[in-house]
């Protein structure tokens, strides 16, 4: 039977609700600071905490919980002899119930100017302390940590006559470890920022904190389960901040081939829009305005766009809207909608449509990419690297127009999407052709040649890595290309070199590489 409680919260919301529950229920509360004041002013009976201790609160608050008489009265084991008769020596009643959320630890640090000082005085010390007293103890004390647990909490005390049931108690004591848990992350994480003195800038001990955002129906394949989950601090112009107007649920692979594309179309200030399939951007096109790019977009494979996604940086228009109408589309993805393409685009039941305001006002964050290994994890910065054309090199004695220039600063920008080995074919600012993913360079650029088919000639060859033999270029001089873009760096470089002087074409090194596993 609960019949005393301690109630100390940072959030208040649905508090005097559950306290006058509790008040109702003939269940004496004690509390603190804040949280006393609040059930006071609701004309609820309540008890302050240093009524309790014997002791003040001391030190601006940053020591008032932590007492003999408050622990004591939650970790003691109801039925052990020995620690009844403690409690009755040393006078302390015990907690049946603690309802307690800490201080705003993770939106204190997520504010833009948040200084050292404020982040330092919002690490909870008693907060975390009692609830992991009570969630230890929890065969006998009940602890609710989420104020959307209160009406699972007042729904089973009703049932239970004012008692709570050990699988309500269990299952409150999972949540309060693993917010806890959670807590202490967030804070060695943002100290280690501060404070971290790994050579390489990595932690010894890595801490990783997600969320879980949505149940998937499966994963990548039906027979593999699957979940979605988002970092703590949910940062915008990513998937995980997208809000979905239409539509049916997003799947596993809806959200890596939206990531994917999120990620791409960022790379542009001009009007973009980026086609993909399977992780891999089918199609990619700038212009002076959203169905321009659109255009370009959707002629660069009319045939790969079947079942993709489409990514827009600036809003759908309605003649987009239209032309988009006409194909099976699985997600389409905008700062906005107007509302005539939004109407006739819903109309389509299965096609989800998603709002991303900050795709047309921001470029790629940086931060780190994980990729799980079996038993392991690797780690490493985001290829957020911006192209420096100060350092790029003609290396033949062609040089490219400022057109082709033009055109490989977008081609170079979309080759770093594309999974390794990677071609991409341009021309007036649009992908032509795009081979992905092959186990040799050449392969891959015959792929893309023969995508873009009589589009080839004239075109722009971007490639992520440097040719490790002048194969790429001979086909791309039998194709038509003009200009080539690549890193550079094999030690064979010279024979790539001398081919494309002895074919005609210019040849620009960037000596940086884009690989995309």
């Amino acid at each position: 039977m609960i019949k005393r409680a301690l109630l100390s919260v940072s959030d208040k919301a649905g508090l005097v609700d559950l306290a006058k529950f509790l008040a109702d229920a003939g269940v004496e509360m004690i509390s603190t600071g804040g949280t006393y004041n609040t059930i006071k002013e609701a004309g609820l009976p309540v008890t302050y905490i240093s009524e309790v201790t014997g002791f003040p609160e001391i030190l601006d608050g940053r020591v008032k919980t932590l007492h003999p008489k408050i622990h004591g009265g939650l970790l003691a084991i109801r039925d052990a002899e020995e620690h009844c008769r403690q409690l009755a020596s040393e006078q302390i009643e015990t907690i049946d119930l603690v309802v307690v959320n800490l201080y705003p630890f993770a939106a204190t640090i997520a504010k833009p100017n948040v200084t050292l000082e404020d982040a330092i005085e919002n690490i909870d010390i008693g907060g975390p302390s009692m609830l992991r007293s009570a969630a230890k103890n929890h065969r006998f004390v009940t602890v609710v940590v989420d104020p959307s647990d209160y009406l699972g909490l007042m729904a089973d005390m009703k049932a239970n006559n004012g008692d709570t049931t050990l699988e309500f108690r269990q299952k409150c004591a999972l949540k309060v470890f693993n917010t806890t848990a959670l807590y202490d992350s967030m804070i060695f994480n943002y100290l280690n920022s501060k404070y971290g003195t790994a050579e390489d800038g990595y932690p010894d001990l890595l801490q990783l904190t997600y969320t879980k955002k949505q149940s998937l129906r499966y994963g990548e394949n039906p027979h593999q389960k699957a979940s979605f989950y988002q970092e703590t601090s949910v940062l915008p112009g990513t998937i995980t901040a997208a809000k979905q107007l239409h539509g049916k649920e997003l799947s596993f692979n809806n959200i890596n081939d939206a990531n994917a594309a999120i990620e791409l179309v960022k790379e542009f200030t001009e009007p973009a829009v980026v086609a993909l399939k399977h992780a891999n951007p089918c199609g990619v096109g700038i212009g002076k305005d959203g169905f321009e790019a659109y255009q370009k977009a959707y002629e660069s494979d009319p045939v790969s766009i079947f079942g993709g996604i489409i990514a827009f940086n600036r809003e759908v228009d309605f003649q987009s809207a239209k032309a988009m109408s006409e194909l099976f589309l699985e997600i389409i993805i905008a700062p906005s909608f107007v509302p005539e393409a939004f109407d006739l685009l819903a109309k389509k039941k299965n096609i989800r449509l998603l709002e991303l305001p900050e795709l047309g006002k921001i470029t790629s964050a940086s931060g780190f990419d994980l990729k799980k290994v079996s038993g392991g994890l690797l780690i490493q910065e985001t290829d957020t690297i911006k192209s420096n054309t100060a350092k790029w090199k003609v290396v033949t004695k062609k040089q490219p127009t400022p057109a082709e220039l033009a055109e490989v600063q977008f081609g170079w920008r979309v080759v770093k999407y594309v999974k390794s080995n990677a071609i991409v074919l341009t021309k007036d600012l649009g992908t032509v052709g795009i081979g992905p993913g092959q186990t040799n360079r050449v392969g891959a650029a015959l792929i893309a040649i023969g995508q873009a088919g009589s589009k080839a000639k004239g075109s722009c060859l971007a490639s992520d890595a440097y040719f490790p033999m002048p194969d790429t270029v001979e086909e791309a001089a039998k194709a038509g290309v003009t200009v080539i873009i690549q890193p550079g760096g094999s030690i064979r470089d010279q024979d790539s070199i001398d081919m494309a002087d002895k074919l005609g074409l210019a040849m620009i090194f960037t000596g940086v590489r884009h690989f995309r596993h």
